[in-house]
């Protein structure tokens, strides 16, 4: 046996064993309503972790499972919004919904989280956002869209694995939306604390 051939199986074993501990101490995925959360994802050149992921509730139904993604961990709504890095909104729809009847909810929940005068100025983006799913006419049980944060960029919706034209501009725009959730009048208490990362 050569010494090159042994050197070579020499590196063969560390980096298999390097790549063997990586997994290891890989977090395992999330799952919430059947939906699977990755631990991480990538955004661009940044790494997210997954911050928590919970389920919206309306009555007895479910109709979509969330999580949020944030370079460090936050377990306040000031600590999401104080964060400048790039974020992620993941939602997984878990039953069909009209899309128009969603664009309109989350219109009303970014009105009723944020003081008129800060509305009035995001209500260009508003109606955008509002015609982004409307345009869509329905989200199946399946479907997936996220909202990204993105530093220098904008706000980036995506909807099932495309994104809806140029990133909304506004550096508000990014936290009026999350305010959906992470608002003080929040779509869904359990779910906002379950992004939050507040387990019981």
């Amino acid at each position: 046996m050569t010494s090159s051939y042994r050197r070579a199986m020499l590196l063969s074993s560390l980096l298999w064993a390097a790549a063997a501990r990586a997994a290891a101490a890989a977090p395992d995925p999330v799952e919430v309503g059947g939906v699977s959360f990755p631990s991480t994802q990538q955004i661009r050149k940044n790494t997210l972790a997954l911050n928590g992921a919970g389920i919206r509730y309306k009555a007895v139904f479910k109709v979509y499972a969330a999580g949020l993604y944030l370079e460090k961990p936050a377990h306040t709504p000031a600590e999401v919004f104080a964060q400048s890095g790039a974020k992620r909104l993941v939602v997984h729809m878990l039953r069909d919904i009209d899309s128009s009847e969603l664009g309109k909810l989350f219109s009303r929940g970014m009105e009723d989280n944020m003081d008129k005068a800060s509305f009035s100025r995001l209500i260009p983006g508003v109606l955008r956002m509002s015609q982004i799913f409307s345009d869509h006419k329905k989200l199946l049980a399946g479907d997936q869209f996220m909202v990204d944060w993105l530093p220098g960029a904008g706000t980036l919706v995506t909807v099932r694995g495309q994104a809806q034209g140029e990133p909304f501009k506004e550096p508000e725009f990014f936290n009026a939306l999350l305010g959906i959730w992470l608002g003080p009048q929040p779509a869904d208490w359990k779910l906002k604390e379950a992004l939050l990362g507040k387990t019981d």
